[in-house]
């Protein structure tokens, strides 16, 4: 996946979070875009030598290890729950999407064969041609759109809020009280 993986990220860290009842978007869009972090490795020092799903972010056991290592914190430590589920839910989000055209070794180390749902044909002079001509590109069009969708919706529900009850609206109003500035000047 070339442009999805924070659109889907919104979309399954939203859904988390209805039912854990908690803030913790910000973190799941990190988690999405966290086995990307090799892009640097890949372009400044690797001279782009080998494709960067080859590197340890984009094995499945390092994140399964280090979730092990995670779920040992989470026995001691139960606020960490949640923040591990979505972190790691979505970094398992991220190379289940990198699974339908970029290839992903799911088995290693017993296997270095890359699971690749599709194969992208080198049809066009440059790679990101090839792919954004790629039907699986609608896919990853598809998900932006569901994510704007479902980002309108919540916009309009949370402008509908303070309409809907009276309280609320006093609640905003005294909030926005509190600003800097109000603060700075009283």
């Amino acid at each position: 996946m070339l442009i999805a993986h924070l659109p889907a990220s919104y979309l399954w860290t939203r859904v988390l979070q209805r039912r854990l009842g908690k803030q913790l978007l910000p973190l799941g869009l990190l988690a999405s875009v966290l086995p990307d972090i090799d892009l640097l490795y890949f372009y400044f020092v690797d001279g782009r030598a080998h494709p960067h799903h080859t590197y340890w972010t984009h094995r499945p056991v390092v994140w399964a290890l280090l979730a092990s290592l995670a779920a040992v914190l989470v026995v001691w430590e139960r606020r960490l729950r949640d923040p591990v589920l979505v972190l790691f839910s979505n970094i398992l989000l991220h190379l289940a999407l990198d699974t339908v055209a970029g290839g992903i070794c799911w088995l290693y180390p017993l296997s270095d064969r890359s699971v690749q749902l599709v194969r992208v044909p080198a049809v066009h002079g440059h790679w990101l041609l090839s792919f954004v001509h790629h039907w699986t590109f609608l896919l990853e069009l598809g998900i932006w759109v569901a994510a704007v969708a479902v980002w309108g919706r919540d916009r309009a529900a949370a402008a509908r809020a303070p309409e809907a009850d009276p309280t609320l609206r006093s609640r905003i109003r005294s909030s926005t009280d509190l600003s800097i500035f109000k603060i700075a000047h009283r």
